[in-house]
């Protein structure tokens, strides 16, 4: 619960929310029930003891108020369909949103933070509006498969992994790499190529790092937090 809600204060600092919009959520030990959100708040005023807790059939199992739907069909699908994917973020953060407007909209393995991405990418090339139901839940599930992303035509990006460290580490630096792409696609010039055996490697190291790596930077923001916000773990 507190590092859940450590992940939604980090993410407004970031600019990674939007509006009262997206989700996190987090698949419990049990394997039973995911901590999710409550609908209504900023994530500025996420705590630990205010997240939700809700089983598989939509029913809230701990907190009060309710959740948005389209919450429970995308992450409750996702995490059923790959129990690796204990924590599910998604997100509208506007520099990979923005490269989902594109066609064909994908990152460009030509940068460092772009490389540990490398194999681990999924899209989906079909909006299909609001997610409103299993059917569309699975579909997206089905799309991303075993990758720990995936771009959403036309709307946002969806990033899972073992742990909330994991998984905030990941969004971060999908972040990162889409705004450099952005920023480089302003100039109208050419992308400076990256040999094929180079990505292969480099993904390859940087994965193998990458629980220790998400582990440090996440418990460095998380001290951030409790020097500035310490309300967050309440």
């Amino acid at each position: 619960r507190v590092d859940l809600a450590a992940a939604f204060r980090l993410a407004v600092r970031m600019d990674l929310h939007e509006g009262v919009c997206n989700h996190f959520t987090l698949m419990l030990p049990d394997g039973k029930r995911f901590l999710l959100n409550r609908y209504g708040l900023h994530w500025s005023e996420v705590t630990a003891s205010n997240l939700l807790a809700l089983d598989a059939g939509g029913r809230i199992l701990e907190g009060e108020g309710e959740f948005e739907k389209t919450a429970f069909y995308i992450h409750s699908r996702i995490h059923l369909a790959n129990p690796k994917a204990a924590c599910v973020l998604h997100t509208h953060m506007p520099y990979a949103t923005a490269l989902t407007l594109l066609e064909p909209g994908r990152l460009v393995m030509v940068e460092q933070n772009a490389l540990r991405f490398a194999d681990d990418i999924a899209y989906d090339d079909t909006y299909n509006g609001l997610v409103v139901d299993n059917a569309e839940g699975d579909r997206l599930a089905r799309v991303l498969g075993s990758k720990r992303v995936m771009f959403l035509a036309n709307h946002g990006v969806i990033v899972v992994g073992p742990t909330v460290a994991e998984a905030f580490d990941l969004m971060y630096y999908l972040e990162r790499a889409c705004r450099l792409q952005v920023l480089a696609r302003s100039t109208g010039l050419p992308f400076r190529k990256v040999r094929p055996e180079v990505v292969r490697e480099t993904y390859r190291m940087i994965l193998a790092d990458t629980p220790k790596y998400a582990g440090a930077h996440f418990e460095a923001l998380k001290r951030i937090l409790e020097r500035e916000e310490p309300g967050y773990s309440r």
